[in-house]
């Protein structure tokens, strides 16, 4: 394959693409760099041919990045989007969480939603015919290559605390096909204005894709479905896992003993010690709804 595409305005790969298709994650911030190793660890044991994209932010120091190149990954340096002073006051961190608090979970002090909108960077990495997007706090855990076969946009259901949720999508995993044209209709879209995303990228990206196609479940799996649906949960059948809300780094969170399984797998990917037999794995009791 070779890497002549010209490179769109406010990305800075640091290599050549070298396969048709890519995983692309977004580093943020220091705890997000952490949270990719245990990522990109996860993805190279299956083997996958394709290319480990890793879009960081001016947030995130070299020497956080350094670590990982040792998973083979392109880092692709991305600027803000170029959205209006209006817009980004509107959603700062103080605004989004005073507009719309996050009820069901904790969220890190760090996070910061404008970052979330960098997501959408993806599409301009048009030298690949289609594209995952994987949060930098999930672990994949068996080979998932399958999902370069699905159409844009692709994404599994928001269902963590009741079947209800199946109607809302979760942008922690999507699979896209880049294209500048679409990137820039989502600014446009994106920015208008009042415009108001309580969930930055993730209601942007239902609302500009209202026809997405659904993902499995299985492919996204929320870590409190662990404790809140555990009739869903199949270790045999599991391809992401995402530890949306707390972080499985973080020390002593709220939910941090109803999940503890889950927070040891995470060690295991992230140092490469001890990395269990994921189909040997215990799910969770049927009945009883710990940490809830």
């Amino acid at each position: 394959m070779s890497g002549t595409v010209a490179i769109p305005e406010g990305l800075r790969p640091s290599s050549a693409m070298a396969a048709r298709h890519a995983f692309v994650t977004l580093v943020t911030h220091a705890d997000y760099a952490l949270g990719a190793r245990a990522l990109l660890r996860s993805i190279r044991l299956t083997r996958t041919p394709a290319d480990i994209v890793v879009l960081h932010t001016g947030g995130v120091d070299a020497a956080e990045l350094e670590p990982l190149t040792e998973f083979d990954c392109r880092l692709i340096g991305t600027e803000l989007l170029p959205l209006s002073d209006e817009f980004n006051a509107r959603h700062a961190r103080r605004n989004v969480h005073e507009q719309a608090p996050f009820t069901k979970g904790r969220k890190p002090d760090f996070h910061s939603p404008l970052d979330n909108f960098c997501k959408l960077r993806l599409w301009q990495l048009v030298e690949y015919d289609r594209c995952v997007f994987i949060d930098a706090d999930a672990l994949v855990l068996r080979n998932i290559d399958k999902l370069f076969l699905y159409p844009e946009f692709a994404a599994a259901p928001n269902v963590y605390e009741s079947l209800a949720d199946f109607h809302r999508l979760n942008s922690g995993v999507f699979v896209a096909e880049p294209s500048l044209a679409t990137f820039d209709q989502m600014l446009v879209a994106l920015d208008q204005p009042a415009a108001f995303w309580p969930r930055t990228d993730q209601t942007f990206l239902q609302s500009f894709f209202p026809d997405w196609h659904g993902l499995p479940v299985t492919m996204n799996m929320l870590q409190y479905v662990w404790f809140n649906l555990p009739a869903l949960w199949d270790w045999r059948s599991i391809g992401i896992l995402h530890y949306q809300y707390e972080k499985p780094w973080e020390k002593d969170h709220p939910r941090a003993e109803a999940l503890r399984p889950l927070i040891e797998l995470w060690h295991a990917y992230l140092t490469g010690e001890n990395i269990p037999d994921i189909a040997g794995l215990e799910n969770p009791a049927p009945v009883g709804a710990a940490g809830r």
